[in-house]
């Protein structure tokens, strides 16, 4: 056996001998903690008007600013009717603790 040959195999023993223990990925994990309610926002576009006007050349600033509105409210419309099917959609009175029907 040439000395090339032994070295090869001499590596290939040692990668063997070097490898680590493989790791549990499919043991059981613990179970997460209840979300809390999403309540939808009183006035979704408030944080975008209150950054002023879309810096955007050759548009006219009111009309890009409705389009961008437009969106975020359709966005809020999405998120409440997607947290309304997971039953997570609270109600600003839930938040205050009046609405427990108590």
């Amino acid at each position: 056996m040439s000395a090339q040959r032994r070295r090869s195999k001499q590596r290939r023993n040692a990668r063997k001998q070097r490898t680590a223990p493989p790791a549990e990925f499919w043991r059981a994990a613990p179970e997460p903690p209840e979300p809390p309610d999403i309540v939808p926002a009183e006035h979704p576009g408030a944080l975008l008007r209150s950054m002023g006007a879309p810096p955007l050349p050759g548009q006219r600033t009111e009309a890009s600013l409705g389009y961008l509105q437009a969106v975020v409210h359709q966005a809020a419309k999405i998120a409440s009717a997607v947290a309304a099917s997971a039953d997570l959609l609270g109600s600003d009175d839930d938040e205050d603790g009046a609405g427990t029907g108590s």
